[in-house]
């Protein structure tokens, strides 16, 4: 269940109090990640989607990283137990819808939820759902037409939008690696660039869901991403 932050015990709550009175509270951090050995893997497994394995390591990561799920609500902060993902899905004649999944930990339970979620979407396709009252989700875009190296948002000014958005771009190789772009857009209010880096740093933020995935049994991050010990995403 959701709880309320103790804004009291918070050290963040200065810069909470600071930043809430802000036009644009937003920041957004761009950056490239080295997906090799996962695009690898899932090539290596039939029926494994390189772009879903991706959402789920991004979404687990935010799950992982206490500051993604906090939410503003009033003079408060609420405390999501766990986030979920909604995406935009291109449709036919140029036409985009969003799709939502549920997280899973368990890959082969996230990829088989995310897969129906879209082929909803495609099936329906009728008006947009942007499911505005939710702050239960991380905003997710992919372009994979664009490895971008900076990013910005269409936003609604004056609403309480404190859903993180987290885009992909194209990957292209260079120097021997295969670099994944990928924007993150959080409140000032709720997190600072530590806590971005902590999502993205190569020690920790996006890590593999194989376990054991180094050979020292501890979960390896994104830019390391090796197979488990049978070779497969779980």
């Amino acid at each position: 269940m959701p709880r309320f932050l103790d804004l009291a015990a918070w050290p963040h709550r200065s810069a909470f109090a600071y930043f809430q009175g802000y036009d644009n509270p937003y920041f957004n951090v761009c950056t490239a990640l080295e997906a090799g050995p996962l695009l690898e893997l899932t090539r290596a497994e039939p029926g494994t989607s390189f772009f879903l394995a991706y959402l789920y390591l991004s979404l687990r990561a935010a799950n992982e990283t206490e500051p993604f799920r906090y939410r503003i609500q009033g003079d408060q902060v609420l405390v999501h137990e766990v986030v979920h993902g909604g995406t935009t899905l291109l449709l036919d004649e140029e036409r985009f819808g969003f799709a939502y999944f549920d997280y899973e930990k368990d890959f082969t339970r996230f990829q088989a939820g995310a897969r129906a979620a879209m082929a909803r979407v495609r099936a329906e396709a009728g008006e947009l759902d942007p499911q505005d009252a939710r702050t239960d989700l991380i905003h997710y875009s992919t372009l994979p037409w664009i490895a971008f190296t900076s990013f910005s948002h269409a936003r609604k000014w004056g609403r309480e939008d404190s859903v993180p958005k987290i885009v992909f771009g194209k990957y292209t190789q260079r120097d021997g690696q295969t670099l994944l772009p990928i924007s993150v857009e959080v409140h000032h209010a709720l997190m600072d660039g530590l806590h971005v880096g902590r999502y993205c740093n190569p020690r920790g933020a996006i890590p593999c869901a194989a376990r054991p995935c180094g050979t020292d049994g501890r979960i390896a991050p994104f830019g390391t991403f090796a197979r488990g010990g049978d070779g497969t995403v779980r």
